[in-house]
Parts: C-alpha cells; structure tokens; sequence
C-alpha cells in the first residue's frame, strides 16, 4: 500500500508555510532557528517524494546535502545566539537588530 506523491507533497507545503510563518511572526532567535529547520525538513520531504517517484537517487543524495547545511547551520546560529545573549542577555530580534557596542 503505497502513499500517493500528492499527499507528501501536500504535507511538505504545509510544513514549509508554518515554517515560513514561524520565520516572518516570531521574535525569538531560538524559535527562528527552528522554523528555517522546518523549511529544510520540508523541502527534504519533497525531495524524497520525488525521488522515490521517479526511482532516481539525485534527489536522496541532494537531502544530504541539506542536511549537511542544516547542521552547520545549527551550529555556527546556536554560537551566535550564545554570543549575542552573554552581551545582550536578551535573544528578543528587535533588541539585536542595534548591534551598536
């Protein structure tokens, strides 16, 4: 029994748009992080469905690679996020956007 590629790309479109949402509403750097991580996933889905769609391997070696990226992604925005607290002791967005000493 075998999902049809519509409802995995459904559900990846879904996923994108509260993740592009979460990015545009939230304040929070933390909460920011975590919606680009949910873009990337989302996108990881549609490239798994149409990979397996198509019975081509392209599109599981590219989820690799955004995986990749995600991870240092994750790690050099959690070091900022570290950085800028320790001087700022706030992550709010609006208190970081002056970076002024």
């Amino acid at each position: 029994m075998m999902v049809p590629i519509p409802y995995y790309i459904i559900l990846s479109a879904i996923l994108f748009t509260l993740g592009a949402v979460g990015f545009l509403v939230r304040r929070n750097a933390i909460l920011i992080f975590m919606s680009v991580e949910l873009m990337l996933n989302a996108a990881n889905l549609a490239f798994i469905a149409f990979a397996r769609y198509f019975n081509r391997l392209e599109g599981q070696v590219l989820v690799f690679f955004v995986l990749t990226v995600a991870a240092a992604e994750v790690a050099i925005g959690l070091a900022l996020i570290v950085v800028i607290f320790r001087t700022k002791h706030s992550i709010d967005v609006d208190q970081v956007s002056t970076l002024s000493g």
